[in-house]
């Protein structure tokens, strides 16, 4: 794991979908008054982008096949989806939003 800039504090707004490319890597973060989560970006049942989803009751539908997604800890509420998203340690330092990703 290694931690990456993944974006700017000021391009991360609260309560909405951002969505931002991190190498080959599609993430989503969100900013909540719990704070910061982020999560894969590409839904596991199709491969759908979820940046393309939209954000109700502290879940990500998946617009291709409505799955959900809890923001904060990736996991699976209905189907067709069976696998969680994955989770991922995100932090906020010096005006930039990072994230421990894969290598």
């Amino acid at each position: 794991m290694a931690w990456v800039k993944v974006a700017d504090s000021s391009e991360v707004d609260e309560d909405r979908v951002n969505a931002f490319d991190a190498g080959a890597r599609r993430v989503l973060i969100f900013r909540t008054a719990a704070g910061l989560s982020a999560l894969d970006g590409i839904c596991t049942h199709e491969t759908a982008d979820l940046g393309l989803g939209f954000l109700t009751d502290g879940r990500i539908t998946c617009p291709l096949h409505l799955s959900q997604f809890d923001i904060r800890t990736g996991e699976v509420y209905n189907p067709p989806a069976e696998l969680p998203l994955a989770s991922y340690p995100v932090k906020e330092e010096h005006g930039g939003v990072w994230v421990d990703l894969p290598e």
